[in-house]
């Protein structure tokens, strides 16, 4: 019965519309199948493609709630997977949380091995290396040969080897000769790194912990190498010959998983 009744209170009040007199004349109301309460028409969102109606507050509610657990936000109705689109959100949202779901999806959709980002810290922004090399051609033409990006946002041209403001007149190799201490930033990075016995990709420059388990480490971006010393590992073998595991990390592993 209250599956029944459920099915039957979805057809009716979500298309529950009356007209309702106010000072300023007749304004329509509408049902929120979220809150239950009486909203006006004009404050109700619609997700394109269902076509699901709920008031401005409920969504804003359940799209902050998608972002703070880094996920898509997704039409509320149960069993419904339409994505509630970016564009739309500009209508309940703050500006700031629109910006952040757009780069949680522009982040998604480009391969881990393939993410550049701004190496200016109050930039940052997100770019795929075909994008940007693209973006950078239009006004370098030589800019595969030399390495210099032009950030598509704050339209600053940064190196993309050294992940440092474009050096125009020195190569990489004489910029690292004469900035041989790196930035605050980076030091206590590093220096942390060093401390947690933390690994970088070679390929892809992700920095991975290893919490339990054999030493054979597969990154996201598909390189695979020994967390030891950072070899590669080719055709699912290694290439050096540091032990593949030690018993206690394995028996370390297994009781985090119990």
């Amino acid at each position: 019965m209250s599956f029944v009744f459920k099915l039957a209170r979805d057809a009716i009040v979500s298309q529950i519309t009356w007209p309702v007199e106010t000072s300023n004349g007749k304004r329509l109301k509408e049902t929120c199948m979220i809150c239950f309460e009486d909203t006006d028409a004009t404050q109700m969102f619609t997700v394109d493609g269902c076509f699901h109606r709920y008031c401005f507050s409920c969504m804003k509610q359940h799209v902050e709630v998608k972002l703070l657990n880094a996920m898509v936000a997704s039409c509320p109705h149960e069993g419904c997977n339409t994505e509630v689109t970016i564009d739309s959100c500009g209508k309940f949202l703050d500006p700031k949380l629109v910006e952040i779901m757009s780069n949680r999806k522009k982040e998604a959709s480009i391969a881990v091995s393939e993410k550049v980002y701004c190496a200016f810290p109050r930039c940052s922004a997100l770019m795929s290396k075909s994008e940007v090399l693209q973006y950078t051609r239009t006004v370098m033409l030589v800019a595969e040969q030399s390495g210099a990006r032009k950030c598509v946002k704050c339209h600053r041209f940064f190196c993309i080897y050294c992940k440092v403001p474009w050096h125009f007149d020195m190569t990489c190799i004489d910029y690292k000769r004469l900035n041989p201490h790196p930035a605050r930033e980076d030091t206590m990075l590093n220096t942390l790194a060093t401390k947690k016995r933390w690994r970088e990709c070679i390929k892809c420059k992700h920095v991975i912990e290893l919490a339990g388990g054999c030493y054979h480490i597969t990154c996201r971006c598909g390189f695979e190498f020994c967390y030891t010393c950072g070899a590669e590992w080719r055709n699912k073998k290694p290439t050096c010959s540091c032990p593949i595991w030690d018993e206690p990390n394995i028996i370390h592993n297994r009781q985090r998983r119990q």
